[in-house]
């Protein structure tokens, strides 16, 4: 590896992948599939759930929310368990967690019942550092890069998959089949990875320091409850608020608690690398204009005509059908770049084509083909951003830290990912056009984000995407390249 001030030479890159490491790729391809798919699948069933069980908007928020949290407090958890008691062990209890909570959602007899499945569900979450990690254990340092994109552009095919085949199911089997189907995907997924899956190193045995973990999960976890609900309950709710100023308090906490143990979560001097320091940054504000522009394409792809274009859930999931495939292409090139160039090149160049993903929305969004093209260049250009800052956390880190620093960089990316629909919920319910829905035989006036709305978020997002390009200038760049003859 090609450090500044580093003498050595950087190691040969192998001509082939071995048994184990094409097996070990094969499974966590198969976990973002996987992954995505479920999470993807539930954004169509979401009314008909609400419908179901006669519930209003924002309890029925909970069914994502309720992931979302409990999955980000306990992805630096696993990840230190993974680099302590070995990475796969880990990862097949997350995937139990996750494989159970699916199989019991389906059957759930009430919305509350669905929303702690889902909790259950999102202790699952932890797989996704725990997957990432043991591609970084498992390859050599100068092939990460490109294993690691090969996984992070899968999910969006798990993605894309999940809101055409999501649709499909629940428009025809109901919401349950979504659940059911999943369930059996996970089991036959933990049956390959259990079987299949290389043991890895069986981790350093140290024991983890419980109580600074749990000020970090109750503070992160209280952080996000208030974003996730102030959209529905109000931004000013006491009891909002009061969960706002206790989890930033805990979370404090949690760093001041953590200088003063002998052996804490993850050493802070190893946050404070350059390059660890520059990705967890990056990936925050990459988080938030990613979901930022889910979440508006969503809206205008399936607002009516003349605000929207009118589609129903099935045609706007084919519609970003070509950008995940191109996507899938695009994850393995950019691994490569940052191979042979290193990661800024990779940021910056990513940044630069994000940003013009995001004016293509303001300028041109009047047709199907107009959003395919938009949201194409918009998604390569966030792969080409968030496969850098996976890696400059894999080959940064010790190897007994990697996991622990990828679940870290997880809840990281997963609060900016919280703070993306935020932003974008709050433009948009701000500029409304009112127009006259047919509802039960009778036009009812609906609010409905207007073109002032979406040019805003859309704004947001090319700033936010700016604003990585800049931090991203601040990495220590390294690149891997072959030794030349003798």
């Amino acid at each position: 590896m090609q450090t500044p001030g580093a003498d050595a030479q950087p190691p040969e890159v192998p001509t082939g992948t071995t048994s184990h490491q094409m097996r070990a790729l094969l499974a966590m391809v198969g976990v973002a599939l996987l992954l995505n798919y479920v999470e993807t699948m539930i954004i169509p069933g979401i009314l008909t759930i609400q419908s179901y069980f006669s519930t209003t908007e924002g309890t029925v928020a909970w069914v994502t929310s309720a992931f979302l949290i409990v999955g980000s407090a306990v992805s630096p958890l696993f990840g230190k368990w993974g680099d302590s008691y070995g990475k796969k062990r880990m990862f097949l209890i997350a995937l139990v967690f996750y494989t159970a909570g699916v199989g019991v959602a389906g059957f759930s007899p009430s919305i509350y019942f669905l929303i702690a499945a889902r909790a259950v569900q999102g202790i699952g979450f932890a797989i996704v550092p725990l997957a990432l990690a043991i591609i970084a254990e498992t390859f050599p340092k100068e092939r990460i890069a490109t294993a690691q994109g090969v996984v992070s552009a899968t999910f969006a095919i798990g993605a894309a998959a999940g809101l055409i085949v999501g649709s499909y199911i629940i428009q025809d089997f109901g919401w349950q089949w979504a659940f059911h189907s999943a369930f059996i995907l996970s089991v036959v997924l933990y049956v390959v990875v259990a079987r299949f899956l290389p043991r890895g190193h069986p981790g350093t045995g140290r024991k983890v320091d419980y109580e600074t973990v749990v000020l970090l999960m109750a503070g992160v976890s209280l952080v996000l409850l208030y974003l996730t609900d102030a959209p529905y309950s109000g931004w000013y709710s006491p009891y909002g608020l009061g969960a706002l100023v206790i989890g930033v308090g805990l979370t404090v906490g949690f760093f001041f608690a953590e200088s003063r143990k002998s052996n804490p979560l993850i050493q802070l001097g190893l946050l404070r690398i350059r390059n660890v320091l520059v990705a967890n940054a990056i990936g925050i504000i990459s988080g938030i204009g990613l979901f930022m522009l889910f979440f508006a394409v969503t809206f205008y792809a399936e607002d009516p005509v003349p605000l929207g274009l009118g589609l129903t859930p099935i045609d706007a999931g084919l519609t970003i059908g070509p950008a995940a495939v191109l996507m899938l292409v695009a994850g393995p090139l950019v691994g490569r770049l940052v191979t042979n160039r290193g990661p800024k090149p990779a940021m910056v160049v990513g940044g630069a084509i994000a940003i013009a993903g995001f004016a293509l929305f303001v300028l041109n969004r009047g047709t199907r083909v107009d959003i395919a093209v938009d949201a194409a260049v918009s998604m390569v250009g966030a792969v080409a951003v968030i496969i850098p800052i996976v890696n400059m956390i894999s080959v940064s880190l010790p190897g007994e830290a990697v996991a622990t620093g990828l679940g870290l960089n997880t809840m990281l990316r997963n609060i900016g990912g919280a703070l993306g629909p935020v932003v974008a919920t709050t433009i948009l319910s701000t500029y409304t056009t009112t127009l006259s829905v047919p509802r039960g035989g009778h036009l009812i006036p609906i609010p409905f984000p207007n073109s002032t709305g979406f040019d805003y978020v859309f704004y947001l997002g090319m700033a936010a995407m700016a604003m990585a390009v800049v931090i991203s200038l601040g990495t220590k760049n390294y690149a891997f390249k072959k030794r030349q003859p003798a």
